[in-house]
């Protein structure tokens, strides 16, 4: 094994930096070609069949058999120019990743020889094995049936010759596999919401649309280092290994010049999701050392999530064209920053309003601040579901660390928000205002515009911050799908606005007039919602102590955290709304939780194994051979000489001797308890005994081991070290 890490080491001396080869075109000219978009639409189907997919995604109304006919037509004519022979319906299963099955374009002619043949039917639906993919006990494997429907509002595109067609993926039963068809229904619901709610200010406004800007970090580490580190390749993250004498302490590596074989793989990555008409606008260095990140411009909500995913996939495809391999965990290395996925959400209308910008005139702004109210009062009532949402045995390791969003949910408004929704609280009563002093609030609103756009801070400590025209939801994790965080959100909000017209409503009844009463019940929710604002440092140790005298929800077990699912409150909020039924949350929150089992204990297998069959036997042959040393010294010097010689190598025997004795007495241990925990029936039973009782010992054997490394030869050491896979490039 330490012969392996230092043949990647001269495997990568020996590499030479890949050239960026610029395609001759500019970037608009080859954007999107291979996307069934808008324009390719026109051009391959006739009027009524794109006028029918336009309305679908517009207006979600169907598309009938004969149509769907019609679009298939058009869509297989397009690809097969483009050399496609196969077609696969696209879709999100319960896993984080992507699923596909891949058919050819052909059917037998009767004659002994075949057609090529896409028809609507193929479109539309297919049927992929719903017992092999996630389900929470909703499918079994003699119930295998699972239906693939496609979805019109996000293009079918092409990936190496084969038609990609995204798609819902449902049981036969008709309970949701996947994480679209909770988040278009999140979609509708947030839209039919926001929408009345604009009719207060402009009945223009015929629909609300969510958008997303993602912001994907990620660690890039040579190929042939992770091929020799087995926890990176079974669990993409070190279970191992000493912190390097060098990190990200002297704070150079943030937006530094980027190296160059990173530069071709990042370049690479954008042509070709320029290529997929995925709007990537930026790159940059992040804090940690080979740590990066990519954003692109904002889209509507559910074509961003696929757009992740996809670039997703792309990056792990490119990496290794780069003799890269890229790292998704949000932890992937210790005592250095780990990766999130921060998503930048927002509201628009129909009209290109942007409900969390403030306007120009006092009824946009009292518009801008309906939303924004509203969306605090939603995070405070749900910020337990919010946390749940993006909880994973991944995040787990980042949050609360100092350089992610802690382990509570809070809200950064800024100095200017905060300051304004203090004089409301203070200035409005609920008795009748007077005529001065409408407008002076009304004043006092409209003057946001200028000191938003030119002095609205960041707070890169908050969970869920605004930053101006938007909220960042910043506690996402790297490796997870964007849509688990955006149902949850969007749900949220859209029950709070439900619930806002209702209560404005009940006071009008009363004969107060519009404005006032919207006024009137911004400043109970202000009040209400004031524990959640939080403006300071959310690493800080006193801010713990506060959200608790706030009573504020504090996840101290992911499995506790995945449990908020399964609440009345939850059970309300998405049963309600139409989001989830019982059983479809009860099985993705069983889902969760034999994933969190799954993933402990393969890392602990991991360990174990790493352990067993690496470290214990470099350790004692290292051992084994100071005592030789020790040997020959007693033999050639005399016993004063001796002594004052061999000390030292008998400190370092002692100490590697008590190394090994404890780390294999803890191994053994946590090995025990696997066994135990393995045989609890009940999932979430499991999952408690998984991590109260072995996930503590993955630290303990850890920090054993990593005084190890430090003390055995280093020519010996099996593993990479924190030093080459971080600054070896």
């Amino acid at each position: 094994m330490a012969k392996l890490r230092f043949l990647a080491l001269e495997e990568i001396l020996r590499r030479q930096p890949a050239k960026i080869d610029f395609p001759d075109v500019k970037t608009s000219e080859y954007y999107g070609v291979n996307v069934f978009d808008r324009m390719k639409m026109q051009k391959y189907l006739s009027k009524e069949a794109f006028e029918a997919v336009v309305k679908a995604i517009e207006k979600g109304t169907r598309i009938d058999r004969k149509m769907a006919d019609q679009v298939a037509a058009g869509m297989k004519a397009w690809a097969m120019e483009q050399g496609c022979t196969h077609y696969t319906h696209w879709f999100h299963p319960l896993t984080d990743g992507t699923a596909e099955k891949h058919d050819a374009f052909v059917e037998l002619d009767g004659n002994g020889g075949v057609v090529e043949n896409f028809a609507g039917k193929h479109l539309a639906q297919a049927e992929p094995d719903a017992s092999s993919f996630p389900s929470g006990g909703i499918r079994n494997t003699f119930e295998a049936r699972g239906y693939t429907a496609w979805d019109p509002s996000s293009p079918a595109f092409i990936i190496d010759k084969t038609l990609c067609i995204p798609t819902i993926f449902v049981s036969y039963t008709g309970e949701a596999l996947d994480y679209k068809v909770p988040l278009l229904k999140s979609l509708a619901v947030v839209d039919k919401a926001a929408t009345e709610v604009c009719h207060y200010f402009d009945r223009s406004v015929n629909s609300v649309q969510s958008h997303l800007g993602w912001e994907q970090e990620y660690f890039l580490v040579d190929e042939a280092l992770f091929l020799a580190r087995p926890d990176l390749v079974l669990t993409e993250r070190t279970l191992l290994g000493h912190a390097s004498a060098k990190n990200q302490q002297l704070e150079d590596q943030y937006f530094g010049t980027i190296p160059e074989r990173v530069a071709a793989f990042m370049h690479d990555v954008e042509v070709e999701a320029y290529r997929l008409g995925i709007p990537v606008k930026t790159r940059h260095n992040e804090v940690a050392p080979n740590q990066y990140e990519l954003a692109p411009i904002h889209e509507e909500t559910n074509l961003a999530t696929d757009h992740n995913i996809l670039i997703m996939d792309l990056m792990r495809k490119i990496a290794r064209h780069h003799h890269f391999r890229v790292l998704f965990h949000e932890k992937p290395f210790k005592g250095i920053n780990g990766s999130g996925k921060h998503n930048n959400w927002s509201l628009f209308t129909d009209t290109g309003i942007n409900l969390y910008s403030p306007g120009k005139t006092p009824k946009t702004n009292l518009m801008f601040l309906t939303f924004i109210v509203n969306t605090l009062k939603a995070v405070h009532d749900h910020a337990d579901i919010l946390f749940s949402s993006i909880a994973s045995t991944g995040n787990a390791h980042r949050l609360g660390a100092n350089e992610a969003p802690p382990a509570i949910i809070s809200v950064f408004l800024g100095k200017e928000v905060s300051k304004m929704l203090d004089e409301i609280e203070k200035s409005v009563s609920e008795r009748k205002m007077t005529p001065d002093e409408k407008t002076e609030l009304k004043l006092n609103i409209g003057k946001i515009p200028q000191i938003l756009l030119d002095n609205t801070d960041r707070n890169r400590t908050s969970p869920f911050a605004f930053t101006g025209n938007r909220f960042e939801f910043r506690a996402v994790g790297s490796s997870a799908n964007c849509a688990s965080g955006m149902i949850a959100l969007n749900t949220a909000v859209a029950d709070q606005l439900v619930k806002f017209r209702k209560d404005v409503e009940a006071i009008k009844a009363k004969g107060v007039k519009k404005d006032e009463a919207i006024f009137q019940v911004l400043k109970r929710y202000i009040i209400e919602s004031k524990p959640i604002r939080f403006e300071g440092n959310n690493y800080s140790e006193e801010w713990r102590k506060e959200a608790e005298k706030r009573k504020l929800p504090i996840a101290t077990r992911v499995y506790e955290a995945f449990e908020a699912y399964l609440t009345p409150k939850a059970k309300k909020l998405f049963v309600n709304n139409g989001i989830f039924n019982e059983v479809e949350l009860e099985a993705r929150t069983e889902v969760r939780l034999e994933k969190y089992i799954k993933q402990v204990q393969i890392e602990a297998r991991v360990l174990g194994d790493l352990v067993n069959n690496h470290v214990i036997p470099v350790s004692i042959d290292y051992m084994t051979s100071l005592i030789s040393n020790v040997k020959g010294l007693k033999e050639i010097y005399s016993e004063k000489e001796f002594k004052e010689l061999a000390s030292a190598r008998m400190e370092v025997i002692k100490e590697i001797s008590g190394y090994i004795t404890t780390v294999k007495a803890k191994t053994v241990a946590m090995i025990n308890e696997r066994k135990v925990a393995n045989k609890i029936d009940d999932t979430l039973e499991r999952a408690k005994s998984y991590e109260e009782k072995v996930f503590p010992y993955l630290d303990e054997i850890r920090y054993l081991v990593d005084k190890l490394e430090l003390i055995v030869d280093d020519d010996i050491w099996p593993l990479p070290k924190y030093r080459e896979l971080l600054f070896t490039r």
